[in-house]
């Protein structure tokens, strides 16, 4: 399904942005070159799936160390939505992750995600609002997505840049008492380049003649 866009103005246009510019394969291995002590080669890619999957806008995501490609430590499923002064990223896990490992690079994977797979995180919505030449995110408010991590019951703080060719993001967890920081970065946000674009795989919705 491919809908022309006739009206770069509207909040739609905002959102078939945003989806381009995040789909892709995108790595720090200049951050690490730069300071390998401090950061490892990652990579973040985020595989758009087709229209029908959410009827809408939707993505499959890994994020790997370069040299194991094929045992992502993180996975996720997204959906985008158009809410008019900010978008929405709903965000979901897999019931079982490794079952679908390197379906970002694989499509005969990817294509085997259906809804029976993936159940909804609740309260761990990303917000992004349109800043110029790029697109900040965070963590929906009210800090109720919990993470428990090292004996702790942490809830997420997730911030992120994201330009047409970058996406540098910091995750922390606060512990919910005593809103000390318990897990995450504490060298500063992780610096990715895009190296591949999937934006060709992106659907236009918006509504145009």
């Amino acid at each position: 399904m491919t809908i022309s866009l006739n009206n770069p103005g509207t909040n739609t246009s905002d959102l078939i942005t945003l989806a381009r510019w995040m789909a892709g394969d995108f790595s720090n291995q200049k951050q690490t070159f730069e300071n390998p002590k401090q950061y490892a080669h990652i990579h973040v890619f985020f595989r758009p799936f087709p229209f029908e999957f959410f009827s809408g806008i939707g993505f499959y995501s890994e994020q790997v160390y370069d040299y194991d490609l094929w045992t992502p430590y993180r996975q996720g499923i997204h959906r985008l939505i158009d809410n008019r002064d900010h978008i929405h990223i709903e965000n979901y896990s897999l019931k079982d992750p490794v079952q679908y490992a390197g379906a970002a690079r694989e499509l005969t994977i990817l294509q085997t995600i259906n809804h029976d797979s993936i159940e909804r995180h609740y309260c761990c919505s990303m917000v992004f609002k349109r800043q110029g030449k790029m697109f900040q995110g965070g963590v929906e408010p009210g800090n109720k997505c919990l993470i428990p991590r090292n004996g702790h019951q942490t809830y997420l703080i997730s911030e992120v840049e994201l330009t047409e060719n970058t996406w540098n993001s910091l995750d922390k967890g606060m512990d919910i008492e005593t809103h000390e920081q318990i897990w995450g970065s504490t060298a500063g946000p992780l610096c990715f380049e895009k190296k591949q674009s999937f934006a060709d795989e992106v659907t236009d919705i918006s509504v145009g003649e």
